[in-house]
């Protein structure tokens, strides 16, 4: 008889598009080691085979948008002694979070033939305005190898080594030429959490955003320095109402400029 079974792991969707998850099956050599060191239980974007709980490890990816999502969380939260929040969608409600600033009617009455058959909520939420969450992991998609880091520190019950600073910090050690310095060109960078490797700017084009709000973002001042730039309110609107246009900082600052 085992008498240490391998920590159960269990991946679970809400309203996404699967980028995340597939994410840890782009891990290649370190997924080896992932699937060695736990018993996927549940991952239907990998495997039909499912391990009943109680789960060591939930990874979760997508916002919250119907009433069934609200139930089904709150299982899962009770079956999960951690739980993780992976990607935009679950950690800020993700780019379908567009509709939190208009009457979703409109958009089920324009979309669809019957909306009557329509059974969602007026926002997009995160993971965490419903349960408790362990751990937010950011980015659209996520870093992979962020996403084996956390893993590992879950197995180990350590904290998980993840950057909260900026993407600027990314561009310096990359020895990339700050874009709005020498191009003007309107980057979020200064207000956007590192993860990506600074590949807009790379290619001297802003950020977009992708990792959503960096720890204590300025984004009063960024939008500033925007304006100075030449970007008009609408476009400042659109800057921040993206991948994370409900993660706080970046919702405040879009409402800000909004007419």
């Amino acid at each position: 008889m085992n008498r240490n079974p391998k920590p159960k792991l269990a991946v679970w969707k809400f309203a996404s598009c699967d980028g995340c998850q597939l994410s840890l099956l782009d891990c290649e050599d370190e997924l080896l080691a992932v699937a060695g060191a736990v018993n996927v239980a549940n991952f239907p974007e990998a495997s039909r085979a499912v391990v009943a709980g109680p789960y060591d490890l939930s990874l979760v990816e997508g916002s919250i948008t119907t009433p069934h999502d609200a139930e089904r969380i709150h299982k899962i939260r009770r079956a999960s002694k951690c739980l993780v929040t992976i990607g935009a969608c679950a950690t800020a409600g993700g780019i379908q979070a567009l509709r939190n600033f208009k009457d979703v009617k409109q958009f089920t009455s324009i979309v669809y033939a019957r909306p009557d058959y329509i059974e969602t909520l007026n926002k997009s939420t995160p993971v965490a305005d419903h349960v408790s969450v362990d751990f937010e992991l950011r980015g659209c998609p996520i870093n992979k190898r962020q996403l084996v880091e956390v893993i590992n520190a879950f197995l180990h019950g350590s904290k998980p080594n993840t950057p909260r600073h900026s993407v600027c910090v990314e561009c310096k050690v990359r020895g990339t030429v700050c874009v709005m310095v020498a191009r003007g060109v309107p980057c979020l960078g200064p207000v956007t959490q590192a993860g990506c490797g600074a590949i807009c700017p790379s290619y001297a084009r802003g950020c977009y955003g992708y990792f959503g709000p960096k720890e204590t973002p300025n984004t009063a001042s960024l939008s500033g320095r925007w304006t100075h730039l030449g970007a008009q309110p609408d476009d400042l609107v659109r800057a921040f109402r993206s991948f994370n246009a409900y993660a706080e900082p970046f919702r405040k600052e879009s409402e800000a400029h909004e007419k």
